[in-house]
């Protein structure tokens, strides 16, 4: 599952990349108004894409039976808490979600001041630069997937591994002096990040049945998303009291958050923690 979803993600890059870089160059020729009106196209065209043409077919879907607002939502959040909190190792991957997306959101869009202070210079071609950092390694680390996967026989190992590396990584970027410093340890941040993407991705896969997996990875997005609504305003006023390099140093410390729980994943020893008995 983890090549799949590796694929998804290198696309993902691909258009991260090359939009960020446009993005970061029509600003730079033109204001900042410029490329929200690109983007508003290129919505437009993908919309017409879906509607006309019916380009996104949804295989193995059976619609269920129409039932009341109330009832419905009753059932997911059953379901949610039955195959989700319930579900030991699933619990744990789930509760280590708010640490780490809710510094990524943080880390990723408070890179792009940070990395302009930095330099010095109020140029918006940084801006468009700090996100194709990111998008960069995101479609190195989509390639990488295969061969990570092949150096561990457990995907709990690869996902306390990077959560210590991310730590690690944060650490510096908080304490790097000069642009160049920075830039460079923001990619290894990016390609951890990236790289373990897919391997968590397949493992939540590995243990929620078909039928409910919509439902938990949208629970799951949310329990992340819980994580970003706390983390980013606290963060963000120790950016504006203490400096961008102090909060980088305070989201190294909620990132470290995350890291009993992968261990506690870890030692569930679930079947999709296997890689290769997964595979078999």
């Amino acid at each position: 599952m983890e090549k799949v979803f590796a694929r998804g993600q290198v696309v993902a890059g691909v258009a991260m990349l090359s939009g960020s870089l446009a993005g970061g160059l029509v600003a730079q020729l033109t204001n900042l108004g410029v490329p929200y009106i690109v983007r508003a196209g290129v919505l437009l065209v993908n919309f017409l894409l879906a509607l006309m043409l019916m380009l996104m077919r949804d295989l193995g879907f059976t619609p269920q039976k129409a039932t009341k607002v109330g009832q419905a939502i009753k059932q997911i959040l059953s379901a949610s808490v039955q195959h989700g909190l319930r579900n030991r190792p699933v619990r744990w991957v789930m509760l280590a979600a708010p640490f780490s997306a809710g510094v990524g959101f943080y880390a990723f869009y408070a890179m792009q001041p940070y990395l302009l202070e930095l330099y010095g210079e109020q140029a918006y071609g940084i801006a468009g630069l700090a996100a194709a950092i990111v998008a960069g390694p995101q479609i190195a680390g989509g390639l990488l997937v295969p061969r990570i996967r092949r150096l561990f026989g457990r995907r709990t190992t690869i996902l306390a591994l990077a959560t210590a590396l991310s730590v690690s990584a944060l650490v510096v970027i908080g304490l790097a002096q000069t642009f160049w410093l920075a830039i460079v340890v923001v990619v290894l941040w990016a390609l951890m990040f990236a790289a373990t993407g897919p391997v968590r991705q397949a493992y939540l896969n590995g243990l929620i049945p078909s039928e409910q997996r919509a439902t938990l990875l949208s629970f799951d997005s949310l329990v992340g998303s819980t994580g970003g609504v706390v983390a980013q305003p606290f963060l963000g006023r120790v950016a504006d009291v203490q400096g961008y390099g102090a909060s980088y140093l305070v989201s190294a410390a909620v990132q470290l958050g995350a890291l009993p729980f992968a261990l506690l994943a870890r030692r569930e020893k679930a079947p999709a923690d296997q890689i290769e008995a997964t595979e078999t």
